[in-house]
């Protein structure tokens, strides 16, 4: 689907800039180029859709599924609409700031917003071929206990003054007749929306990009399974690290956890690098920085942080 956007990169990159191709800095323009001109059409695209949806769903539609008065059983559903919503965790932003705006409470959006890119069933797919059922299950059920957990942790913490004012500004009231809006409203409501959104994160979203195509073309193909090979108890914080600028998601992580794997890393390590690339991607942290303040980022990080870490120690203890 993105092999258009590609040969555009490959284009502006070794033709219009005259780059020379396999080179550090061809190699770190080529993914700059490519992953901004993807995810702006993601978010563009991904963001319109949802506002169009959203303009049919009353809040209490919303609000009857994930519940106050079921808050648990609302991290579980969240987490579980998360698997099948198969967005990077760029784009699930637009989803959490209508989970906000439609009174569903924090810790429950953050499940959504921790599974959506973590887990998605072409990941599942792959893992199952190249590794077997057993990495598959551990997959998505570790990812399944981060997300509820974290969520439910966040939700305990309070933290809803650290969310930035304009979002609950633009909460929905059940006053309106959302379902009375004619196609055309409903259009015009979406761009509006969308272009707002854009407005408020592009700037942060390639500064992301910038510093994770910089990583991409510099940094060694060969570093982690270098520095975080097998038996090295420092091993599983290290790939988190190491994974957090990296950009992308589940599936297209895939190939590297398999090269990983094949050049001695532990699988624990591997997935543990594949959930801190798709779960706590730099980008990701750069648009939240507009929604909500740097404190909740950070106690975010470091919940989900502290998750994947546990989850790659104990498939290293699991499997080794």
């Amino acid at each position: 689907m993105f092999y258009p956007i590609q040969l555009l990169a490959d284009f502006l990159t070794y033709t219009i800039l005259g780059i020379v191709p396999k080179t550090l800095l061809a190699s770190a323009v080529n993914f700059f180029i490519f992953d901004t001109i993807k995810i702006f059409i993601l978010l563009f695209v991904i963001i319109f859709v949802v506002s169009i949806i959203r303009s049919y769903l009353l809040p209490e539609k919303i609000r009857a599924i994930l519940s106050r008065k079921n808050k648990y059983v609302g991290n579980v559903l969240a987490s579980l609409l998360g698997i099948i919503t198969p967005f990077c965790s760029c784009s699930a932003i637009p989803l959490f700031l209508g989970f906000v705006q439609a009174g569903v409470p924090l810790g429950t959006t953050f499940s959504f917003l921790i599974a959506s890119p973590m887990i998605n069933e072409v990941a599942l797919v792959l893992l199952l071929g190249l590794f077997g059922w057993k990495i598959a299950l551990i997959y998505i059920t570790s990812g399944l206990v981060i997300a509820i957990l974290s969520g439910i942790i966040i939700g305990k913490l309070k933290v809803e003054n650290l969310v930035e004012s304009f979002v609950y500004e633009n909460s929905i009231n059940g006053n309106i007749d959302l379902p009375s809006m004619t196609m055309k409203d409903r259009v015009n409501y979406a761009f509006d929306y969308t272009k707002d959104i854009l407005k408020k994160v592009w700037l942060y979203v390639l500064i992301g990009i910038g510093i994770g195509a910089w990583i991409h073309g510099y940094l060694p193909a060969d570093f982690l399974a270098q520095y975080a090979g097998s038996g090295k108890w420092y091993a599983v914080p290290l790939a988190v690290l190491v994974g957090i600028p990296l950009y992308s998601n589940a599936a297209g992580v895939i190939p590297l956890v398999s090269a990983l794997t094949e050049k001695g890393v532990s699988m624990g390590t591997t997935l543990a690098f594949m959930m801190s690339v798709t779960a706590l991607s730099l980008p990701e942290f750069m648009i939240l920085k507009k929604v909500m303040k740097t404190k909740l980022i950070l106690i975010f990080a470091g919940i989900v942080g502290v998750g994947i870490m546990f989850t790659g120690y104990l498939f290293n203890f699991i499997l080794k």
